[in-house]
């Protein structure tokens, strides 16, 4: 049971429910193949019924951890830090990344977007979800859009979510996992006839590393 003092020092950011932390290579999107130390934050209510770690989305279960040791932790194997979820952005990541910046890290967030932005980031991956829309601050600061691509209507929402975001933004289509074989010729020839679009595949499965 978490006390009322534990309950205050996770809604200032202090203390964060923490899933897992692991050092591996990022496997999707822009950063792929880079060394990087992933910090897996619990509490997503997106609920997005493909969603492969859906462990993640209860944060009763996940012990609070004070930032400091998370970031310890982190420092001692990178200075290239991705947080994740879960949605990150459900809680305030206001202090967590300012200890990282203190250390020098390089901090990258993967998020839905669908709480508001805290936090201090040098890439932000926006990955949104029909079913809870990105806030619209998060559009023009986002560094690449990832839509998941899970059926041939998705097609349509990634065209409109790439509206809202900035000229510079990053745009890739990601096959959902279980539907790659069935959705990835779609998305070949979309991306063939769309070519502002990128394929991003995530090759850390391919290659059984976390």
């Amino acid at each position: 049971m978490i006390t009322e003092e534990t309950k205050a020092l996770v809604d200032d950011g202090i203390m964060l429910p923490l899933m897992e932390e692991f050092y591996t290579i990022q496997g999707e999107g822009f950063h792929k193949g880079t060394a990087a130390y992933f910090i897996r934050i619990g509490g997503c209510d997106v609920g997005c019924h493909w969603c492969d770690v859906k462990e993640s989305w209860d944060p009763n279960i996940h012990p609070p951890t004070h930032i400091g040791e998370i970031v310890e932790k982190a420092v001692a194997s990178s200075k290239t830090i991705v947080i994740t979820g879960g949605e990150p952005l459900t809680w305030d990541m206001t202090r967590l990344t300012g200890a990282l910046k203190d250390k020098g890290c390089d901090i990258h967030i993967e998020t839905s977007g669908a709480y508001k932005l805290t936090g201090q980031w040098d890439w932000i991956c926006l990955s949104p979800k029909k079913i809870k829309l990105p806030t619209e601050e998060i559009y023009p600061l986002a560094h690449e859009l990832k839509v998941i691509i899970f059926n041939k209507h998705d097609f349509k929402f990634a065209e409109e979510q790439a509206e809202k975001v900035s000229e510079n933004c990053i745009l890739y289509l990601q096959p959902e996992w279980s539907n790659r074989d069935k959705m990835m010729p779609l998305i070949v020839d979309f991306v063939m006839k769309n070519p502002k679009w990128k394929v991003s595949l995530q090759t850390h499965k391919y290659l059984n590393i976390p």
